[in-house]
């Protein structure tokens, strides 16, 4: 097991990711929320000619003069995932950043912003990973409430009952894997949806679970979209969007 880097001391140089938790602003830790306002230098994850979602959850909070680094991908949906192109424009793409960031720390604090928990399928783990083997600065992660946390409050029932198991999975994966993983797991939360939404459905369809799957579009946010998944076409499903089945496990019954 690898050592723990220092961290950055208050203010002092040194990168730290902070989580910014599934969207609504009110639920950002205090500890985000005071390094976000603190921050004179921010680095954030975004598509070219994107604003950058993480970037949107802090409109508004952003001192005056912060300085802006936006780390644009090289590539998003053009190439398939496991191709070997993609991986290596990925590779070089985070190779690339993570010296930046650390001549960046050099002169003082940089605060990369994420949305969600960054170790939860986050594009900075590739970074953090890098920086943490270098280790030529100081590293820390703030943890912050995942978006399908969010989601799952969104539609007004619990998750997970008794001895549900809940599985995570992404919509990246192939139909078959996807059924494979959908009847191992009495709740299922499904992420990386947009593109992947007609394959997400006939997985859910030829598991018999379809009829309780729920899309959660934007979740705890002014856009926010609740809907029964067989209730919505696949036509514009975002990135941002989550797949739900809620567990319905053992419970007590109520007296009444």
């Amino acid at each position: 097991m690898s050592s723990r880097q220092p961290r950055p001391s208050q203010g002092g140089p040194g990168i730290v990711c902070v989580g910014l938790g599934p969207g609504d602003p009110e639920l950002m830790s205090v500890k985000a929320d005071r390094l976000v306002r603190g921050a004179r230098q921010v680095a954030f994850f975004r598509k070219k000619g994107r604003p950058g979602k993480a970037r949107q959850l802090v409109d508004g909070l952003l001192a005056q003069g912060a300085a802006e680094h936006a780390m644009e991908y090289p590539v998003t949906t053009e190439l398939p995932v496991d191709s070997p192109a993609y991986v290596d424009l990925l590779a070089r793409f985070y190779d690339d950043w993570c010296l930046r960031l650390e001549a960046l720390a050099q002169t003082g604090q940089v605060v990369v912003l994420c949305e969600g928990d960054p170790f939860l399928y986050g594009s900075f783990m590739h970074l953090y990973t890098r920086l943490r083997e270098r280790g030529q600065v100081p590293l820390d992660v703030v943890p912050g409430i995942p978006g399908m946390v969010g989601c799952w409050h969104a539609t007004g029932e619990p998750i997970t009952w008794g001895d549900d198991v809940l599985s995570v999975m992404t919509g990246t994966l192939s139909e078959d894997e996807l059924v494979r993983r959908m009847q191992t797991a009495e709740a299922l939360v499904v992420m990386k949806v947009g593109r992947n939404l007609p394959r997400i459905r006939r997985a859910l369809q030829r598991t018999g679970r379809l009829e309780a799957a729920w899309l959660v579009q934007n979740g705890t946010t002014d856009s926010e979209q609740v809907a029964r998944l067989g209730d919505v076409s696949d036509d514009a499903c975002p990135y941002f969007a989550i797949v739900l089945v809620h567990g319905q496990g053992r419970r007590p019954e109520a007296a009444w």
